[in-house]
């Protein structure tokens, strides 16, 4: 008969996505994960497979515990709601630990080796799925006259994506809640208006 796990396993995990998202995937080395999980390799592998497999299941485990602001944002009245709880939660998630600053879907692995191009991609498409719901909604507000008429839903949510990450690389490098904060307001200073609201909303 096989051996019992002596281990709790969503403990173990939470430990290991405190390591990625304070190293990155290559940064975090098996030393680091079994340090901070207090599980030794071979139970590691057992539990979780290899540790690409190990980040993906952190990576969920981080989507649905710390990004439960993103589909909140979405149901904002106005865009320029959504815009302002999408950045005001994300400068609140950035910022939030000391000890892993910024957001793992953006530091997990900017850049790496050949070997981990599965882990970059998987973040590229998790991005790109988080960009197609923005514009999605933005041309929801563009139809409903939220949004001028040549407003770009593409172009609106390239640029809400881009301010996002380079806020997460900011806090990443130090930048203090004030100062993101800053970055957010211009950004938001900056958002077109439509000749029209959804009924029921502030202006």
């Amino acid at each position: 008969m096989g051996r019992h796990r002596e281990f709790d396993v969503e403990e173990a995990l939470d430990a290991a996505l405190g390591v990625f998202w304070r190293k990155g995937y290559e940064g975090a080395s098996y030393a680091d994960l079994t340090a901070a999980t207090g599980v030794e390799r071979p139970a590691l592998y057992a539990a979780f497979g290899n540790k690409e497999a190990l980040f993906r299941r952190a990576l969920a485990r981080y989507n649905e515990h710390y990004l439960d602001y993103l589909p909140e944002a979405l149901l904002r009245p106005t865009s320029r709601e959504v815009v302002a709880h999408l950045l005001d939660g994300a400068i609140d998630l950035n910022t939030r630990y000391p000890e892993h600053r910024g957001c793992l879907g953006i530091t997990g692995n900017l850049a790496g080796s050949d070997a981990s191009e599965p882990v970059r991609l998987a973040l590229v498409e998790a991005r790109a799925e988080g960009e197609a719901q923005l514009r999605e909604r933005f041309e929801r507000a563009r139809a409903e006259g939220d949004l001028p008429p040549d407003a770009s839903p593409d172009v609106l949510a390239a640029f809400v994506m881009a301010v996002l990450h380079g806020m997460s690389v900011q806090a990443k490098a130090g930048f203090s809640r004030e100062m993101l904060r800053a970055v957010a307001a211009q950004a938001i200073s900056a958002w077109p208006a439509g000749e029209s609201a959804p009924s029921g909303t502030a202006s």
